[in-house]
């Protein structure tokens, strides 16, 4: 009986030793073999994005760059995000339009009817009309509301080109260049039929700041 206990337990302990070789490093090696093929590599490594050989962001990541300066704002921006904390100054509702925290992915969970997402849209529509110098009226549905992940990379074309003319005055840059810029980097619709057209924000961002050197 001994023996055979004895006999079970070495077996097991193989098994323990056998799996954890395998699974434990034969695979995972494996798997980060396949991601660093050429064409796959970029995927698998989070789709950094790099200027000069440093990491700027990823293209999958959307962080809302805030200037320090509200009067001089230099720079494109995403949707709202529920991980951004800042707040409305005449009614303290929080409006999403800051700095979002990239370690952190959540929506909101507010039903479309939540009064708090109502007052929400409502100040958010007046604050980018008031950055934008439009009428509220001419902001697009996705500059309002957040994405489920709160960490949308892209926007949509409308929202972009409301941005045209205050990033043109800021950068120095004519109407015309940061037109060119938005329209180089429009995507299409995802396989040509999913999805609505978008843009890159760290990509716009990015050919805005190449255009002022």
């Amino acid at each position: 009986m001994r023996s055979g206990l004895v006999k079970q337990t070495a077996a097991g302990l193989r098994m323990v030793l056998l799996m954890t070789v395998l699974l434990g490093i034969v695979y995972p090696l494996l798997v980060w073999g396949i991601g660093q093929v050429p064409g796959l590599s970029a995927q698998a490594n989070g789709s950094i994005v790099t200027v000069d050989g440093k990491p700027v962001g990823s293209s999958l990541i959307g962080l809302n760059p805030v200037a320090k300066d509200p009067d001089h704002d230099p720079y494109f921006h995403t949707r709202p995000s529920a991980t951004a904390s800042d707040f409305s100054a005449t009614d303290n509702t929080k409006l999403g339009l800051a700095d979002n925290d990239a370690a952190t992915s959540a929506p909101s969970n507010l039903a479309a009817d939540n009064p708090v997402l109502v007052a929400q849209i409502k100040a958010r529509k007046e604050a980018i009309a008031k950055r934008e110098g439009v009428s509220a009226d001419q902001v697009p549905a996705d500059a309002v509301t957040a994405s489920g992940s709160g960490l949308d990379p892209a926007i949509s074309p409308d929202y972009a080109r409301l941005q045209i003319a205050r990033v043109a005055r800021v950068n120095g840059l004519s109407v015309d260049q940061v037109t060119k810029i938005v329209t180089d980097d429009t995507g299409g619709r995802g396989a040509g039929f999913l999805g609505e057209p978008g843009v890159n924000v760290l990509a716009l961002n990015l050919a805005v700041q190449a255009a002022k050197r």
